[in-house]
């Protein structure tokens, strides 16, 4: 099958809503089609084959340094955003390629220890630090593909869906198309529900600790409340689509229902006590490896130096700290603060 004639299936096959890869907007950078892939089937891969989604295993989901290989990492919190976006997408006759690329790109930027790190960035970096934005800036600027241009020169649909898939209620701004939509609702029903599976492994939460009103609307196991918000969010979107409402989203009272949950695990795991001395770790690591940087960013490696010297110290630095994982940010920071004999005994 080559480019062209999945070019017509999707005309044939999609809802006339959905992102067809023929009428993208393009790349930054002009590039010949590809003879087999659709313009998102080849963000895709680009994504895939990056040294920044590779890092996702080694980054921390909710519980840093947990000692198990069943607990979720941001990779594998990636890819349960990809299924449950394909799904969703599926059910509304959505272009899954674009779903696909959006979800395997959206957490590229996220720094290590997760909303620990993020938030130390935050303070530190003169006008903050955003997960999603340094997404963007990895796939446009950090990665590279060609000698040519900087980033992996991926379509403006796939860059879109990365840039508007955080935040939740918050903000009016709504991704370009209806698949970056349901990125940002398929991450948050991802996260909040595996890390309520994750957190009760740990023993920090027990079934009985949830929100009841939520438990009993959207179900007792991991797998029923994904079930339940999936089918709620096709339900409710396909029927707002009908009526030129062009919006992802549950039902209100789904909505609520996933909202209270979200909130309940900030208060509880993510900014509670559950974590609270490992993010104190993890904070006092970061900002040790920042003001290293800052009084000898001679020690930059050449890459990041050079940022250093085109945008400024303070970006540079970001840029290396932020594309760490746990394991090689523990293991800089150990390098500089621990003694290390020359001596052989």
């Amino acid at each position: 099958m080559t480019r062209q004639y999945l070019e017509v299936q999707e005309k044939k096959n999609l809802a006339p809503y959905a992102a067809y890869s023929s009428e993208s907007k393009g790349r930054f950078y002009a590039e010949d089609e590809d003879v087999l892939r659709t313009a998102y089937m080849r963000d895709r891969d680009r994504i895939i084959h990056s040294k920044a989604f590779r890092r996702l295993k080694h980054k921390t989901q909710v519980f840093i340094a947990p000692g198990s290989d069943h607990f979720r990492t941001r990779l594998t919190h990636t890819l349960e955003v990809s299924q449950i976006g394909r799904t969703i997408g599926r059910g509304l006759g959505l272009n899954e390629d674009l779903i696909e690329a959006i979800a395997l790109a959206h957490d590229v930027g996220h720094t290590p220890f997760a909303h620990a790190g993020e938030e130390v960035l935050n303070r530190l970096i003169p006008g903050g630090f955003k997960h999603n934005h340094n997404s963007v800036r990895v796939l446009t600027k950090i990665e590279r593909k060609s000698d040519n241009y900087p980033g992996l020169n991926l379509t403006k649909e796939v860059l879109d869906g990365v840039l508007h898939h955080s935040g939740f209620n918050k903000s009016k701004e709504r991704a370009g198309t209806l698949e970056g939509q349901v990125i940002r609702l398929s991450d948050k029903i991802a996260y909040v529900q595996h890390d309520i599976d994750d957190a009760m492994r740990a023993g920090a939460l027990s079934e009985k600790d949830l929100p009841k009103k939520a438990v009993e609307l959207l179900g007792r196991t991991h797998g029923d409340r994904i079930g339940a918000l999936v089918y709620d969010a096709i339900e409710h979107s396909r029927e707002l689509l009908s009526k030129n409402e062009f919006i992802i989203t549950p039902s209100p009272e789904y909505n609520e229902a996933l909202i209270e949950l979200r909130e309940f695990m900030f208060d509880n795991v993510y900014l509670g006590n559950v974590c609270q001395d490992e993010r104190t770790k993890a904070t006092l690591v970061i900002e040790y490896l920042y003001e290293y940087y800052l009084k000898n960013i001679d020690k930059l490696p050449e890459f990041y130096r050079n940022i250093a010297e085109e945008e400024g110290k303070e970006q540079g630095i970001s840029d290396y700290i932020s594309g760490m994982s746990d394991n090689y940010c523990i293991s800089t920071f150990k390098d500089l603060t621990i003694p290390r004999s020359n001596i052989n005994i």
